[in-house]
Formats: C-alpha cells, structure tokens, sequence
C-alpha cells in the first residue's frame, strides 16, 4: 500500500488536509500585515499584533493585569509586560479604581481609542478590496461559511497564549 495520495479523478487539483489551515491563517496572516503596515503609515509604527489583542482585552471599561492576561490566556507578567509597552507607547494609561482603591485598572487613551477606530476603518478597506477581487458574493459566501464552521464564539482573545501554549 502506497503513502501517495492518487490524483482525483474530477481533473481537479488535489488537495491535502494541512492546505485549509494554512490557507485561512495565510489569509489573517495577509489581512493583519497589511493592516499594521497601513497603521504604520497613519501614525502608529510600533503597535503590533499582540498589541491590537490586549487593546480589545482591556476594553473600554478598562480592566487590571490579571483580567487582562485572563481574557489573553496569558500570564499576569506577560499581561504586564504588553500593558507596560502599551503605556510606554501612549495607548494605555493606569489608574486607580474608583470602587476598589486596591485595583490598578488600565485604560485605553485617547492615542488608543484613534488607533482601535482606525484599525476598523482599515479592515473595512482590506475587506473592500478582497470582494472587488473575489466578487462581494463569493466573499460573502466565504464569510457565511466560516461563520457555520466556527463554533459558537467567533472573536477569542487567547490567541497569543494559545499560539504560546
């Protein structure tokens, strides 16, 4: 018995399993380097990826290191360390709590909130210019298929402990 895979007999190419992962991370991949390069060109040079994630984790009602890690599915530290970044950069700021003197909640700036409303504005042209590529109906056929495979919550902000795990 033969470890080939025989050619389809269709006439079309064939395709392996490993392909559909690395297709749909090839497309965030594409999707995500365009949008911090456009970010950069606009004013934000040093935001990164990871930097988009914890800026969503800590969300506009502000949250601590511990909260914010949580919602990562990374470590307090390594919640800290991108949180001290972030406020190095002018993105976040850190504050005591109103209802609990004890808390160090961290909130987004006004250099955050821009940054975050202009990622927007650019996934809105990158996903312009994939259905004048593709056609809006087959991207949008895209989209609903995808929505149907990926269960229940579609936005998960532990990718980066995830991909660390």
């Amino acid at each position: 018995m033969s470890n080939e895979i025989e050619p389809r007999e269709t006439g079309e190419p064939t395709t392996y399993g490993f392909e559909l992962p690395l297709l749909l991370f090839g497309g965030f991949r594409s999707i995500i380097d365009e949008l911090h390069a456009e970010l950069a060109r606009r004013g934000h040079p040093d935001l990164r990826p990871a930097h988009g994630f914890a800026l969503q984790a800590i969300g506009p009602r502000g949250a601590t290191a511990t909260e914010a890690g949580r919602r990562l599915g990374i470590s307090k530290q390594a919640a800290g360390k991108t949180i001290e970044r972030l406020s190095e950069l002018g993105y976040v700021h850190k504050a005591g709590d109103d209802q609990d003197r004890r808390r160090k909640l961290v909130r987004i700036t006004p250099r955050g909130l821009e940054a975050l409303a202009l990622s927007a504005m650019i996934f809105d042209d990158i996903r312009s210019r994939w259905a004048s590529m593709l056609g809006p109906d087959r991207l949008s056929g895209l989209e609903a298929d995808l929505r149907t495979m990926v269960p229940g919550e579609t936005f998960r902000l532990d990718v980066p402990g995830w991909f660390g795990a």
